[in-house]
């Protein structure tokens, strides 16, 4: 069957050719034996004649043809292996096919190119460019991308759209869309159906030299198309050559003309040697010359080389197409835009070093009318205000010593006018070369100058005229400056004199005897006995001044100002010595008052003395007595104490005498006196010596009474009392009432008290000073003393006994109730426990349980209340 199918492919193929020579084959392997028919197959694919063939019937002639046709297909590149001419001319079909399907890949495929490819490859990429439009059409070979039959009618329909309706075809339907392509190409193509469409939809790999041969007619049948295409392609190119080339021309002409005119233009700008008068507008000048050679003539360079370059381009396109050379326009050839353009640089050249010579000019120019400027400025700051400086006739109200400043300063002046010179004389200069380089601005610079020259003369007069008159005026003020001097050194000392008398006279003296008042008299007196002697010294000090004012007078000195050497004046010295003479009688005055007053401060002090020196020996004595009374221990505690209140009477009773004494006090104070040489007693040392003697009575009576409370709480009996004390003040040796910790614990051991020399005897000494020193103030006082022996002699109650107590009222209970504390105990007190009890917390306890447990032991200081 595939025998069958592969011959009538190739005998398809055969008579598409062989009817344009007027003949058809029947059977491949019986036409072909004489050679005949396939001489003449050769001639019509290849569009060449062979050899003359024979004619004969004789196996010579026939194996001579078919050796002819094989002989041409050789001469066509083309190795026929294992093919002979016996072969064909016997009929072997397998060799005949063989043979058919050499001739077909020469003749039909492998003249076949696109892009350089050839043969298969290049009808598959013939192919796949055709068809690249198409939906679901994707060739990729010649065997398999074809079965769907779209490949086939795609071509087709690429090159004869009106034949097949592309559209309503679809990929699920190969059957339709082969027969429909294989119909068309043999109707309106002339495409033999080499293919069978059940063949193809019904094989897994179509035969790919059957595709491959029959795709080839379709490019051979549109290959004439193809050809009309690529005349009408070159039509196309060699008309956009001309087009473009025209292009070219036009751009030439007008990017020449534009390139032309600007040049026009721009060189009658660059020929303009116009100067302008500032160095502003001829560096604007430059600065338009610069942005024109760095903004606008760039283009136009590269403008230029464009046109240059196109022009070269256009020439050469010419000559390359066969196009007679392009000749611009008159006076547009490149020669003349060279020309144009030397011009420009010529004109650009010449009007750079222009530039540059004016601006340098005017810089120059600029750079002197600056300079003449900047000294004008200079000088005329300088002397501006120097007229008036020396027309001033400050001079005339001048002291010597500021005239001599002024003359300085004159001097000096004169020295910096003489260097001014050479400024003025460089202004002049500047001024001559500035007229003789034309500067623009040179009447302002000449009327300026003229200016500064006559200022100068007029200040040179100027100079001269008060050089004269500060010479003149410091002649009569050194005269006058002498007078003063001699006036200031002896007005001064006198001033100083009348000072010191009026404030001698004015002093508000303190004495506080009557012997310093008598040596004041006497030094008053002995001032008084001065004044003659200093009235003269006044007289001659005033004439000094009168002298003065005469030489004022005489040569019309203006004097406005005062004494350099001093401030005080004539009307100052008369003015003093006048207040002197009132001061003195006044002064007598005070001093009898002050007598007087000191008499009766004497009085004062003996009475005070005489009071004082009684009630301070008094207060002593009282207080030795006391403290004797509290050491000695004659009688009972209540003897001691009844003696005690009646010496406290017997005290209270001396009060109007301190009384007395204090309005004593009163007037002293009254009299400002400070100090009493009769007595050593103040009224301080009384009041504090009477206090403490209150203070020491009532302190003695109360230590009294809580030694009786003492005894009568802790069972102790007077002769214990009597032996605390006598061992209390055998070591109070200093009699201070109090015994220091070594006194005391010599006091303990005395009375018993085993406190070893060892670290638990100092542990036991320390916490018996806690007892009765809790405040660490490292004393204990007899009241402290007892207590404590008292505690560790008597027997008292404990925190146990009072707890044992509480559990008796209780009923044996660990806990007490509020109602039993109210109905055992006075009110008072009972509220005093509920409000101090905690709560009860044992396991034991009742709703309003009170511990009265804690609550003793606090009573004792062993927990907290």
């Amino acid at each position: 069957t595939n025998k069958y199918k592969e011959h009538h492919k190739q005998k398809a193929w055969c008579n598409s050719h062989l009817r344009k020579a007027g003949t058809q084959i029947e059977n491949i392997e019986e036409d072909f034996r004489d050679g005949l028919k396939l001489m003449l197959l050769l001639e019509v694919i290849s569009g060449e004649r062979l050899a003359k063939p024979e004619r004969g019937k004789m196996r010579v002639h026939k194996i001579s043809n078919v050796n002819k046709a094989l002989d041409f297909i050789a001469s066509k590149g083309v190795k026929l292996v294992s093919i002979g001419a016996e072969e064909i001319v016997d009929g072997n079909a397998k060799m005949t096919l063989g043979m058919i399907w050499t001739i077909i890949l020469r003749f039909a495929i492998q003249d076949i190119s696109v892009e350089e490819t050839s043969a298969k490859e290049g009808l598959l990429l013939w192919c796949q460019r055709k068809t690249a439009p198409y939906k679901n059409v994707n060739i990729q070979n010649f065997h398999i991308s074809w079965k769907d039959g779209l490949g086939f009618c795609a071509l087709i329909h690429r090159h004869r759209p009106e034949l097949i309706d592309y559209g309503k075809l679809r990929k699920d339907d190969p059957m339709t869309n082969l027969n429909t392509a294989f119909d068309v190409a043999e109707k309106y193509l002339d495409i033999p159906k080499m293919l069978d469409a059940e063949d193809i939809v019904g094989t897994a790999r179509p035969d790919e030299k059957a595709i491959m041969t029959y795709v080839s007619s379709f490019y051979h049948a549109f290959s004439g198309a193809q050809k009309a295409e690529t005349a009408a392609n070159r039509i196309c190119k060699v008309l956009a050559v001309n087009q473009e080339n025209e292009q070219l021309m036009e751009d030439y002409e007008k990017l020449a003309s534009d390139l032309l005119e600007w040049i026009r233009r721009t060189i009658p700008w660059l020929e303009n040697r116009m100067p302008e008068n500032t160095m502003q507008a001829m560096q604007q000048k430059l600065e338009d010359f610069r942005d024109y050679r760095r903004l606008h003539k760039p283009p136009k360079v590269q403008e230029k080389c464009q046109l240059e370059i196109n022009f070269n381009t256009l020439q050469t396109k010419l000559r390359l197409s066969n196009r007679p050379a392009f000749m611009p326009s008159e006076g547009k050839m490149v020669s003349d835009i060279n020309n144009a353009w030397g011009n420009l640089e010529g004109a650009e050249k010449g009007y750079e070093e222009w530039l540059l010579n004016e601006i340098r000019r005017l810089e120059r120019l600029d750079h002197l009318a600056e300079k003449f400027r900047q000294k004008a400025a200079i000088h005329e700051a300088w002397t501006e205000g120097k007229e008036d400086m020396l027309q001033k006739r400050d001079y005339e109200t001048a002291s010597l010593s500021e005239i001599k400043a002024l003359l300085k300063k004159h001097e000096a002046f004169e020295s910096d006018l003489a260097a001014h010179q050479d400024r003025v004389e460089q202004i002049a200069a500047i001024a001559q070369e500035l007229n003789e380089l034309d500067y623009y601005d040179s009447p302002s610079v000449n009327a300026r100058c003229q200016r500064i020259c006559d200022q100068w003369d007029a200040l040179g007069a100027l100079t001269q005229k008060r050089s004269e008159a500060l010479q003149r005026t410091e002649k009569l003020l050194e005269t006058i400056d002498q007078l003063y001097l001699e006036f200031a050194k002896r007005a001064a000392p006198f001033n100083n004199w009348m000072e010191g008398a009026m404030e001698d006279l004015q002093d508000t003296f303190i004495v506080h005897t009557i012997e310093e008042i008598q040596g004041l008299s006497t030094a008053h007196e002995q001032f008084k006995a001065t004044l003659p002697e200093a009235d003269k010294e006044r007289q001659a000090i005033l004439g000094i001044h009168n002298e003065i004012a005469k030489i004022v007078q005489t040569y019309h000195v203006n004097m406005a100002g005062t004494n350099p050497y001093t401030t005080i004046n004539p009307q100052e010295i008369n003015a003093k010595w006048d207040k002197v003479r009132q001061l003195v009688p006044q002064r007598d005055q005070a001093l009898i008052e002050e007598h007087a007053r000191q008499q009766n401060n004497e009085r004062l002090r003996r009475q005070f003395a005489n009071q004082a020196n009684v009630i301070g020996p008094w207060i002593q004595n009282k207080m030795e007595e006391i403290g004797r009374i509290s050491i000695e221990m004659h009688g009972t505690l209540e003897d001691q104490l009844t003696h005690l209140r009646q010496y406290e009477k017997s005290i209270v009773n001396y009060k109007p005498k301190i009384d007395q004494l204090e309005g004593d006090h009163q007037l002293i104070q009254e009299a400002l006196i400070f100090d009493n040489k009769h007595t050593n007693y103040t009224m301080e040392h009384i009041r504090v010596g009477w206090e403490q003697l209150l203070t020491t009575i009532a302190r003695t009576i109360n230590e009294i009474e809580n030694q009786i409370l003492t005894r009568d709480a802790k069972g102790i009996s007077q002769e214990q009392l009597n032996e605390f004390r006598a061992s209390f003040n055998h070591f109070d040796r200093d009699h201070s009432g109090t015994l220091g910790a070594e006194e005391f614990k010599a006091c303990l051991i005395s009375l018993g008290f085993d406190i070893a020399n060892d670290a638990q005897g100092e542990n036991e000494f320390s916490r018996i000073m806690s007892i009765v020193d809790p405040n660490r103030m490292g004393i204990v006082t007899f009241q402290a003393f007892i207590d404590f022996m008292s505690r560790e002699t008597a027997d008292t109650d404990t925190a146990d006994q009072v707890m044992a107590s509480f559990k008796v009222l209780a009923g044996d209970k660990n806990y007490i109730l509020a109602d039993e504390l109210r109905r055992e105990l006075p009110p008072d007190q009972a509220d005093y426990c509920i409000a101090r009890m905690a709560p009860y917390t044992g396991p034991d306890g009742v709703p309003g349980a009170l511990d009265y447990m804690s609550f003793s032991t606090a009573l004792y200081g062993e927990s907290d209340l």
